[in-house]
């Protein structure tokens, strides 16, 4: 990816499948969930956050993880499917149903650790430290979110400086990808800029993600701006769903066909198909019952943007 926007190929990360329907108020029939999931990877996305193992008193709507893990293809397929994990628990939970790939979590403040994770960040990051020991031990990646790594609901603005020293440790644990999250919604891309220009002296760029929501439109600006300091890696959520719990205000994701269509227009491969994502999103549009949100769903695609 070095260059930026010289590049001309981007990884999508989708998480509409945790991301997205963690926050919804009615838990989907695993049948949906299934189908909703195999559309994605027919969509041609390589990367899928399937679900959660998380205890169901808490986040209900993924009570059936083990099922859903059970029923995605194992093994040799283009798609790596992964869950989130919260502790060693979680990872026992994942490990057991077969899953290959884990995602922890961790914020950059103390305020919105302790809503979101229930602990102290010292505690968490102790507790990511021995996952990821765990995890490496059974061969199982381990991909590090970084919460609230640009502005805090609870504590406002983040120091860029404390989000890349908690990036540094979070790759030093043993993630070998860690995702920035802009978990609000609130970043600009001077945020972003200022952010990589620390994170990246300490992290390689092909170890960071960036996770962005898009409640104040931003999203797509700020990819525009990863992709300028050689970020290649961005999560989405298809048709935008998505929030968090823990975070007052905060809407959706950014879309994946919204992002789809801005890379496909500047000539930037990502192996996915827009009309594919798009018959992913009618599908989960129909199950939820509620408009999606996405900017490209809502305008049905077309017209596709001329490539340079």
């Amino acid at each position: 990816m070095a260059g930026g926007s010289d590049a001309r190929r981007v990884t999508i990360v989708e998480v509409g499948p945790r991301d997205g329907l963690q926050n919804e108020p009615t838990p989907l029939p695993i049948d949906t969930r299934v189908r909703f999931i195999e559309a994605l990877a027919g969509a041609g996305l390589s990367r899928i956050e399937t679900t959660a193992f998380v205890h169901p008193k808490w986040v209900p709507q993924m009570a059936d993880a083990e099922e859903v893990a059970a029923r995605l293809p194992r093994g040799g397929g283009a798609v790596r499917f992964s869950a989130l994990v919260p502790n060693r628990k979680g990872l026992e939970r994942a490990l057991g149903a077969g899953v290959r790939e884990v995602a922890v979590v961790a914020s950059a403040t103390e305020s919105f650790n302790r809503n979101n994770l229930d602990a102290s960040l010292d505690e968490t990051l102790r507790e990511i430290e021995a996952v990821a020991r765990e995890a490496g031990s059974a061969s199982v990646m381990v991909r590090a979110y970084l919460s609230v790594a640009f502005v805090c609901p609870y504590e406002g603005p983040v120091d860029p400086a404390r989000a890349a020293a908690l990036a540094e440790r979070l790759a030093g644990a043993g993630a070998s990808e860690i995702a920035l999250s802009d978990t609000i919604g609130a970043a600009t891309p001077s945020d972003v800029s200022r952010l990589l220009e620390r994170v990246l002296p300490r992290v390689p760029a092909e170890r960071i993600a960036l996770h962005l929501h898009d409640t104040r439109g931003t999203a797509l600006a700020n990819v525009l701006r990863g992709l300028d300091l050689g970020i290649g890696v961005f999560d989405s959520s298809a048709g935008g769903l998505g929030g968090c719990p823990y975070a007052p205000g905060a809407a959706g994701n950014l879309a994946t066909e919204d992002l789809v269509y801005m890379l496909d227009g500047m000539g930037i491969g990502t192996g996915v198909s827009l009309a594919g994502v798009l018959s992913a999103s009618a599908l989960l549009e129909a199950a939820i019952g509620r408009p999606l949100p996405g900017r490209v769903f809502r305008a049905g695609g077309a017209p596709r943007p001329p490539s340079p």
